[in-house]
C-alpha cells in the first residue's frame, strides 16, 4: 500500500509512518517546512513539500497522486490563533479531501472527541472544534471512501497496545503510540470505510477492539 500522510512531521504521524514502513508500505510525507524533509528521509519516508494552507487543490492533487490512502494528521498547532484553525484545520483538510476525491483513494481524518457537538463561544479551542466539525462534515458528504477517527486527550505515555473503540463518543485519553497503531489498522481494513470511530485507552488489544467495532457497525 502507498500512503500519504499530511502533517508528516507531527508526533502521531511520525509514529504512524514507522508502523506502516514496518508493514512494508510506501509512505509519502506531506510537509510545509522543507527543513523537515531530511528527518523524513532518515526513517524511509519520501518527503513532499506541500503547504495545504496556500497550495491549490490541483497542486495538492499532484502531490498525492498515485496513493492508495491519505491521512490528514496535520493541524495549525496548539499555539496558533483562531484564524489558522480555519485556514489549516478546516480549509487545509477540505482542500486535501477535494484532491483525494480526484484521486479516488481512502481518506482517513484524524479528528477528536468534542467535534460532534462543538461549543458556540469565540475562544480558540471552540473555534478549533467547529473548524474540525466542518471538515468532518465535508468528509462525510464527499464521494470518497473515508474514515474519521476521534480520540480523546493524547499523551506521550508508552503504548499499551490496548484501546477501546466505539461508534459513540466517550471521554478518556490515549497514548500517541496506541493511536498511531489504531490508525495503521484502520488503513489496512476496508471495513473501516464510512465509519466514525471514537477511541481511547482501554482493555482490548488494538486489533481485537477494531475488529469488534467494525463487526458491530457492519
Amino acid at each position: 500500500m502507498r500512503v500519504a500522510i499530511a502533517g508528516a512531521h507531527g508526533q502521531v504521524a511520525t509514529r504512524l509512518a514507522r508502523l506502516l514502513l514496518d508493514r512494508g508500505d510506501d509512505v509519502i510525507g506531506l510537509i510545509r517546512n522543507p527543513r523537515h524533509a531530511e528527518d523524513l528521509r532518515a526513517v524511509g519516508v519520501v518527503p513532499e513539500v506541500c503547504d495545504l494552507e496556500h497550495a491549490t487543490v490541483d497542486q495538492i492533487a499532484t502531490a498525492v497522486s498515485g496513493n492508495d490512502a491519505i491521512v490528514f494528521a496535520a493541524g495549525a498547532g496548539p499555539g496558533s490563533d483562531a484564524a489558522r484553525k480555519l485556514t489549516m484545520d478546516r480549509d487545509g483538510a477540505i482542500k486535501l479531501l477535494d484532491a483525494t476525491t480526484s484521486n479516488a483513494c481512502h481518506y482517513v481524518m484524524l479528528s477528536g472527541i468534542g467535534v460532534e457537538n462543538p461549543p458556540d463561544s469565540d475562544d480558540v479551542f471552540a473555534v478549533y472544534l467547529r473548524a474540525k466539525a466542518e471538515a468532518d462534515a465535508a468528509v462525510i458528504a464527499s464521494d470518497c471512501d473515508w474514515t474519521i477517527v476521534r480520540p480523546g486527550r493524547l499523551t506521550d505515555d508508552p503504548g499499551t497496545g490496548r484501546v477501546r473503540v466505539d461508534a459513540a463518543p466517550f471521554r478518556g485519553e490515549i497514548s500517541r503510540d496506541d493511536l498511531a497503531a489504531l490508525l495503521a489498522g484502520v488503513l489496512h481494513d476496508p471495513r473501516a470505510e464510512h465509519h466514525i470511530l471514537y477511541v481511547n485507552g482501554g482493555a482490548e488489544p488494538i486489533d481485537q477492539a477494531l475488529e469488534a467495532a467494525l463487526t458491530g457497525a457492519s
